[in-house]
């Protein structure tokens, strides 16, 4: 089943995971309106290529979608150019790692507000139309954090389950009507993010880029390969085609058998 003709929002989609899914759903011929941060050029230079590459619709947003007055402008926005919006990936997240005891507050609202309050705000502003077209896919990237836990990222693992926990009610809620929610659980995904951290291990220890890479997955993921953002992107079109209508308040982990053991 092609997508042509759908419309999506995803956020933090000007890199890693979210500019995979934005590229994975242009190629099937969604329209989409990516939201994130990054330079003006190479938010363009992003935007560009999409619509050239795939024929479809390309617009980026601004948004800072910790504040609710901004997700509520970046609903409407989205389905004022785009005509609606059929596909809402909610994708957008920050970290930071601390214990509990010196975890900065303002850090734990942050991450909070960006990580999951800003899925609430843009659920609630996009499902209304959803309902009344009787088609619509909301899909919210967790993280394996989301099914278990991990020391000095205690707002990190809290939003992610509350991520969860509202993707199962979002669920419940729009059973039957066309509409569905899920949530996928990434383990150790290939972004740039992860890029710098394989730099930083290779130069503060002196060692290889796969031993780099080995220390990282060891711990946790026993596959000891990464995700990549295509992988993703691929399970998100499946989650949208007419095979998934049936699936929905499921988190899907893409951990290499992190949550396994």
């Amino acid at each position: 089943m092609s997508l042509k003709g759908k419309r999506a929002l995803i956020t933090g989609s000007t890199s890693g995971i979210g500019q995979g899914i934005a590229e994975a759903l242009a190629c099937d011929g969604c329209d989409v309106v990516l939201n994130g941060f990054g330079t003006a050029s190479d938010i363009e230079t992003l935007t560009l290529r999409l619509a050239a590459q795939y024929g479809v619709s390309v617009r980026h947003i601004a948004a800072d979608v910790a504040k609710m007055e901004d997700c509520r402008s970046l609903a409407a926005r989205a389905s004022e150019e785009l005509g609606g919006i059929d596909i809402l990936v909610n994708n957008a997240g920050i970290q930071y790692v601390a214990s509990v005891e010196q975890f900065p507050a303002e850090q734990w609202d942050a991450i909070l507000a960006t990580n999951l309050s800003a899925t609430f705000h843009l659920t609630a502003a996009l499902l209304p139309s959803m309902r009344s077209g009787s088609w619509g896919r909301i899909i919210n990237i967790a993280s394996v954090h989301g099914l278990v836990g991990s020391i000095f990222k205690s707002a990190y693992v809290a939003a992610k389950h509350g991520l969860v926990g509202l993707t199962k009610v979002v669920a419940l809620e729009t059973a039957g009507s066309g509409v569905t929610c899920n949530s996928i659980c990434p383990g150790w995904v290939l972004t740039p993010m992860v890029e710098r951290q394989i730099e930083d291990k290779m130069r503060i220890e002196s060692v290889s880029r796969e031993e780099a890479e080995r220390q990282l997955l060891a711990a946790k993921q026993p596959s000891g390969q990464f995700a990549t953002p295509a992988q993703i992107g691929a399970l998100v079109i499946f989650l949208c085609s007419e095979s998934a209508a049936n699936l929905t308040g499921a988190s899907l982990p893409v951990d290499g058998a992190w949550t396994a053991q």
